[in-house]
């Protein structure tokens, strides 16, 4: 069997790509894709690519200006996922990814700006669809196509995909010549869309060769080969698993494991049923996996080591991904015997990332190689590198804090936002590639490495002081009873905000708000945290809420902050200056706090 990633030389799309691993002696019947009983080799996902495709073409006829080659599906992760995009990858047409956690004007606007003429549904979400359906502009009724997943729904067979794709085409296995289209390393194949955090979701173009070049990148990072296999449960609609799951393994030659969703309890099973070698991530899933663990050995390192990290079928060595705290990734690599974790920077754009290795400094997302990428102020002057007192303290953080940028007559691998000129010239202006992120630099022997401080608009101001969030909330989590934490500005009676953090505890745990006050008390005297960072409420969550990339949706928890009204039977604590411990923060606190906000003239801020 091959160890080093086969000698592929096709052309650099993504249909000549595939054509060529199924040709391959090597490769042809190897296991891409796997997911319970079901697996694909190399060459039958080619077949069912090309299948799909030459139905995609039948379907949607005549392609130009007004008809153009657009596909959206809204699916979990199943094979019907990753053939469609294989499929639009042979005919030359777009796949739009849209987000499953979707609905209503938002979904139908979406669906309607891609001007998608065929709709792939899982049929979980096929209710979401029906409820839209008068207000689609461009997909007919017959074009809404269902793959069935929960046996739940009566359909037809004409709504039913692989059913209409066998009866117009072929029947699954069979193999057919690619379809006659021309596609360029240049044609746009797949726009995936922001999180839609707020207002309609933003899609971002993603051409053939910024794929495939991502996931070569990427195997080369991890020295993958075709004995590798990967992990996807994060969804394959998004760029963490598409781009750090999928394109890699897919490079080498090596396989996929597939989960529909994100199952924390199913993690290790699956790492050790598949034989999975690395997984993508991002940083809340590692909490809950991490939690999983914990509870279902009770915290016995002893016992996780001997029947987790030593056991005979573990081959996990590698996970990638972003948004994961330092202790989290220790106990990760510890509890899975991992060689490395690679925390990344970086988003779908792709037009800055950097990629960082255990022998980095503590908390860097990596080193950064790009001479162009540089740490702006407002004007737009290069932010100083970061200076450090003796006991690792910032000693000049709102100068060396500002926005990641990059300043050069070219955007990388980004390729503009879909059909939104206006966010592509905010994005790019002046030659400055903004990335919306904060960000600050630690220069280490001539070497540049990237500290994550939070997106823009994430910027806590407090006595006239503006300072990251993210920053907070890092070192807020450091609480050993602390699974997550969010930190956000709060309103103020007389002043710019206060600090407001929301934690989740690990299950078994409860809030002591003495003992967490003298914490953040020893996070100001040892761990780095400014007096000003210090939380002045605390409220207490079972979960946060997330996007479907699983981000934690914070500007929920600064629109309700510490609401009484909105939140009458939140744990709610705070602090007032000369306190010594946070206390309960009860409706009677929150009306006098609104009587002073009211004789400021700042009630308004209240909400």
């Amino acid at each position: 069997m091959p160890s080093q990633p086969p000698q592929i030389v096709a052309p650099f799309t993504l249909g000549a790509q595939i054509e060529a691993r199924a040709q391959h002696s090597d490769i042809a019947d190897r296991i891409l894709l796997r997911q319970g009983s079901r697996s694909w080799s190399y060459r039958r996902y080619r077949d069912e690519c090309v299948r799909t495709a030459h139905f995609l073409l039948r379907r949607l006829g005549p392609l130009g200006e007004a008809r153009p080659g657009h596909v959206a599906m809204i699916l979990e992760n199943h094979f019907e996922l990753l053939s469609l995009y294989g499929a639009c990858g042979y005919a030359g047409l777009t796949l739009f990814g849209v987000n499953t956690g979707l609905r209503g004007d938002t979904l139908a606007g979406l669906l309607n700006q891609s001007r998608a003429r065929l709709l792939v549904v899982d049929e979980r979400f096929l209710d979401r669809v029906r409820e839209v359906q008068g207000s689609l502009e461009h997909i007919s009724p017959e074009n809404i196509l269902v793959v069935p997943t929960a046996g739940e729904v009566e359909l037809g067979e004409s709504q039913l995909f692989d059913e209409c794709v066998t009866r117009e085409v072929a029947k699954s296995g069979e193999n057919l010549d690619p379809p006659d289209v021309e596609v360029t390393p240049e044609t746009n194949l797949m726009v995936i869309y922001t999180s839609g955090t707020t207002g309609l979701p933003k899609g971002i173009n993603n051409n053939h060769f910024k794929l495939l070049a991502i996931g070569m990148t990427v195997a080369g990072r991890l020295d993958l080969g075709p004995d590798d296999c990967g992990y996807a449960c994060m969804p394959l609609y998004h760029s963490n698993a598409l781009f750090l799951g999928f394109q890699p393994s897919f490079h080498v030659g090596g396989g996929l494991a597939l989960r529909e969703r994100f199952s924390a309890s199913n993690f290790v099973p699956d790492v050790l049923r598949y034989g999975v070698t690395f997984w993508n991530y991002v940083g809340e899933p590692l909490h809950y996996i991490l939690g999983a663990i914990e509870r279902q050995y009770e915290g016995d390192e002893e016992r996780i080591v001997r029947e987790v990290t030593q056991h005979p079928d573990n081959r996990f060595r590698y996970a990638l991904g972003n948004g994961a705290s330092q202790p989290d990734i220790d106990r990760l690599m510890r509890w899975l015997g991992l060689e490395d974790i690679f925390e990344l920077y970086g988003s779908t754009e792709a037009a800055i990332s950097t990629f960082r290795t255990k022998n980095d400094p503590r908390g860097s997302v990596g080193e950064i190689t790009d001479s162009s990428v540089k740490i702006l102020t407002e004007s737009g002057q290069e932010c100083p590198p970061a200076v450090l007192d003796p006991d690792g303290k910032i000693t000049n953080y709102s100068e060396a804090v500002g926005e990641i940028c990059r300043v050069a007559p070219d955007t990388s691998l980004f390729q503009g936002y879909f059909d939104d000129p206006g966010a592509n010239d905010s994005k790019y202006r002046e030659g400055v590639y903004h990335s919306g992120d904060l960000g600050h630099v630690l220069d280490v022997d001539g070497k540049r490495y990237l500290y994550f401080d939070g997106r823009t608009d994430d910027w806590i101001r407090k006595d006239g002081e503006n300072f990251s969030a993210a920053q907070v909330a890092r070192l807020l989590s450091e609480h050993p009873d602390v699974v997550l934490a969010a930190a956000y500005g709060a309103p103020c009676a007389v002043s710019d905000e206060l600090v407001m953090a929301a934690l989740k505890l690990r299950p078994s745990a409860e809030f002591d708000p003495n003992a967490y006050f003298d914490f953040c008390e020893k996070q100001v005297r040892d761990g780095g945290m400014d007096r000003k960072w210090f939380p002045d409420f605390i409220r207490v969550v079972d979960d946060f809420e997330y996007t479907q990339t699983q981000k934690v949706l914070v500007r929920h928890l600064k629109r309700d902050h510490f609401n009484r009204s909105r939140l009458p039977d939140a744990l709610l604590y705070w602090r007032t200056r000369g306190d010594e411990s946070f206390k309960l923060f009860t409706s009677d606190d929150f009306e006098t706090l609104h009587g002073e906000f009211a004789a400021a003239e700042r009630d308004h801020l209240l909400g």
